[in-house]
C-alpha cells in the first residue's frame, strides 16, 4: 500500500510504500517533545501525553517527488538521531540514524495523508509505547511488544545489508555517507529551556 508524504503547506511531497514498513510505535521520549515544539507542530505531532506516532520503515520505502530542496535537518544531541523537517513550514518529517548503513526511518505520522483507520487496517494499531516515564501523565509500558518490534526493526536492518537495500536511502547522498543536508546542532541552551518547560 502507497500512501502520501507532504508538509504541511504541501511544498514537499512524496510517497511511502507501507508495504516496506516495519512497525508503529509512539515514543514519549523529551527530544521528540522538544523538537515539536522547537518547531510549533506541538498540536499537530503531539497526543495529550506527550507522544509522537513514528511509523519505523525502511529508507528505500521513500521516494520524494517535489519539494525535496526543502528538506532540512537538525539534532538535539550529539549522540542523537537526524531530525528531519520541511523548512518551508517546519513540519517535522522523519527521524533518521546519523549512519546510513542503518536502514531505518521513523516517519512522524502527521506528515503522512492518511487516515488512522487506513493505518490501522494497513498495519494493525499501535501497540508499542516507548520512553513511558517521560510522558505527561500515566502511560501503560509494553515490554513485550517492545521486544518484538525491535526484534523485527533489527533483522530487517540486517537483512536490508544483505539486499543492498540500505544503500537506497533519500537522506543521504549515494556512496558518500553524508546527509543530504548539512545537520544543525539545535543551541543547548534552548534545548533545555524547552525541556524544563515541559
Amino acid at each position: 500500500m502507497k500512501i502520501h508524504l507532504r508538509c504541511q503547506c504541501g511544498t514537499l511531497r512524496g510517497q511511502v510504500d507501507l508495504g516496506k514498513a516495519y512497525g508503529r510505535a509512539i515514543c514519549y521520549c523529551k527530544d521528540c517533545q522538544s523538537y515539536a515544539r522547537m518547531l510549533e507542530h506541538e498540536r499537530d505531532v503531539l497526543n495529550r501525553r506527550g507522544g509522537t506516532e513514528l511509523i519505523a520503515t525502511l529508507p528505500a520505502s521513500i521516494r520524494f517527488t517535489a519539494g525535496i530542496e526543502q528538506l532540512a535537518c537538525l539534532t538535539l544531541t550529539d549522540k542523537g538521531p537526524l531530525r528531519w523537517y520541511a523548512a518551508c513550514c517546519q513540519t517535522p518529517i522523519a527521524n533518521t540514524p546519523k549512519n546510513p548503513k542503518v536502514a531505518y526511518v521513523g516517519l512522524i505520522r502527521t506528515c503522512l495523508v492518511t487516515q488512522a483507520a487506513a493505518l490501522d487496517q494497513s498495519m494493525g494499531p499501535v501497540k508499542i509505547a516507548l520512553n513511558t516515564p517521560s510522558a505527561r501523565g500515566k502511560v501503560a509500558r509494553t515490554p513485550i511488544a517492545t521486544f518484538f518490534g525491535m526484534a523485527r526493526i533489527f533483522k530487517n536492518i540486517l537483512t536490508s545489508r544483505w539486499t543492498g537495500h540500505e544503500q537506497k536511502n533519500p537522506f543521504f547522498v549515494p556512496g558518500s555517507g553524508r546527509p543530504i543536508r548539512q545537520p544543525e546542532p539545535f543551541k543547548s541552551t534552548r534545548n533545555d529551556a524547552l525541556k524544563r518547560s515541559a
